[in-house]
């Protein structure tokens, strides 16, 4: 598919704000078939932006506004070309669970085996985990993974304005309530205490005139779990599915804290309002009317 993704953020203060700094993760990712062809970060007041790769080699844009102002608008355009040629299987056979313990050992793993910021790898959590294999009888880490995912899909209400962006997953696991980032923070405690490395990977959904896919309002989370000799393979618990072509991916973490597409701090008034807007629409559709 031929996507075209537009975020629009606007933040409206009380009252006179001044010295913001932030950084900015929107900038789609060109890696796994998927290939970024255009982006545009537009930010008033007009200020100079930089740009890097984090540790992630996320792209990070840079800015700031030091002069007084009572508005902040952040507007991303980008056009993305997606395809499903990543996809595995649904009854693929990889690595047993039981040699997964050798990930410690790979470099790009370490991190996503870990405790993080909204993510916890209790005992309490390795038992969840646990329960889910061994009531499905499975051994395979790829189809563990899976049954994670129905499991949290099936278990989990789909409820925005339950939790917010600070959510830890214990809560999650108590209300079994959330949204796609919640249902991500659980997916990664129980994969991670089953020593499978899993990462956070933020993005959009194309929901398409058919409306089957939940998330697609605002900013979309999911779940990518690394297997050796396949490499990092996505699974939307939020949707019970592999993200296929309707997926654009922007940049991936430990968790939320590592990715959260606006970020940053500013002196003044505590007071002020949000909203948050992002539109998926798809190019070829378009391309294809008369």
């Amino acid at each position: 598919m031929r996507l075209h993704v537009l975020h629009r953020t606007a933040y409206v203060y009380g009252s006179p704000v001044r010295e913001s700094f932030n950084e900015v993760r929107l900038h789609p990712a060109s890696l796994n078939g998927q290939v970024c062809e255009h982006f545009l970060l537009k930010v008033l007041p007009a200020t100079r932006l930089t740009h890097f790769r984090d540790f992630y080699l996320n792209y990070v844009h840079l800015f700031e506004i030091t002069e007084s102002h009572t508005h902040l608008s952040v507007e991303a355009t980008s056009v993305v070309t997606t395809g499903n040629d990543h996809l595995l299987s649904d009854d693929q056979r990889t690595t047993p669970l039981a040699d997964m313990e050798r990930c410690t050992r790979i470099d790009q793993c370490y991190d996503f085996m870990q405790a993080s910021h909204y993510v916890d790898i209790s005992p309490e959590t390795w038992r969840i985990g646990l329960d889910i294999a061994t009531g499905e009888g499975l051994t395979d880490a790829w189809q563990i993974a899976r049954a994670v995912m129905r499991y949290i899909h099936g278990n989990f209400v789909y409820m925005p304005a339950a939790t917010n962006s600070h959510t830890h997953m214990h809560e999650v696991l108590k209300s079994r309530c959330g949204v796609c980032q919640d249902f991500a923070h659980v997916m990664l405690g129980i994969c991670r205490a089953l020593k499978i490395p899993a990462r956070y990977v933020s993005g959009y959904i194309f929901n398409g005139p058919a409306d089957q896919l939940r998330g697609a309002q605002a900013s979309h989370a999911w779940v990518e779990v690394y297997l050796p000799d396949f490499g990092w393979r996505g699974l939307d618990p939020t949707n019970n599915a592999q993200p296929d072509e309707r997926y654009v991916k922007l940049a991936v973490g430990r968790d939320f804290a590592d990715v959260s597409p606006v970020k940053g701090t500013y002196r003044g008034t505590g007071e002020h309002k949000l909203v948050v807007e992002v539109v998926v629409s798809d190019l070829n559709q378009f391309s294809g009317m008369i």
